[in-house]
């Protein structure tokens, strides 16, 4: 019997939007992963502004990838108190299932820093890298450029057309009065607007 691949996809989520939904399908589907792990990610250390209560972003999450075979919202980097460093996930995910393949599913943008996460060096070990290269908020951003991974890892490729949607992008049409129905699942539109997230204060 081959070892389970468990993909593990985090974030803020704040909120969680279509380009989002769309990489976790991919990854599942190209990567032939047996469950993708949701992360919203708890005090995160390389965000500047203030989050939204990780309750909440933990509920739109539901929502986002509720039906998404395969997909499950974890919420242990809520739990966890003190910043949230991505190699402790990782190395929780090892201690529970210490047979899987373990897969961390991330956006260019993201590959791109990920030498200046904590203990780098550790989660090239710890689990194989699945780059989605054109998963950029910005189309015009430049073309990713592999070179700056971490030496020593196991990088695999995830295709997905180039989405330019982010979530600054939709606080600021949500605080600006503007719809967001084309760029969030409906779920999350519909949370967003019952508590009225995002709005001018």
């Amino acid at each position: 019997m081959s070892a389970p691949r468990i993909g593990i996809f985090g974030g803020a989520f704040d909120p969680p939007h279509v380009a989002h939904v769309a990489l976790a399908r991919a990854a599942i589907t190209q990567l032939g992963l047996d469950e993708l792990r949701v992360l919203p990610t708890g005090q995160a250390w390389h965000k500047s502004r203030t989050l939204t209560g990780g309750e909440q972003r933990l509920a739109m999450a539901r929502e986002a990838f509720g039906e998404l075979p395969r997909a499950t919202v974890d919420d242990r980097e809520l739990r966890r108190e003190g910043p949230t460093y991505t190699v402790d996930t990782l190395r929780e995910l090892r201690a529970e299932h210490p047979r899987a393949e373990l897969v961390l599913v991330i956006g260019a943008d993201q590959a791109e820093a990920l030498k200046t996460w904590r203990e780098s060096g550790e989660i090239v070990k710890l689990a194989t890298i699945a780059v989605a290269a054109r998963a950029r908020p910005d189309p015009d951003a430049p073309p990713f450029d592999a070179t700056t991974l971490p030496a020593g890892g196991r990088f695999v490729a995830v295709e997905l057309p180039p989405m330019p949607v982010s979530a600054t992008l939709i606080r600021g049409r949500v605080a600006a009065g503007q719809g967001i129905g084309q760029l969030v699942p409906p779920g999350v539109a519909s949370y967003i607007a019952r508590h009225h997230l995002y709005a001018p204060t």
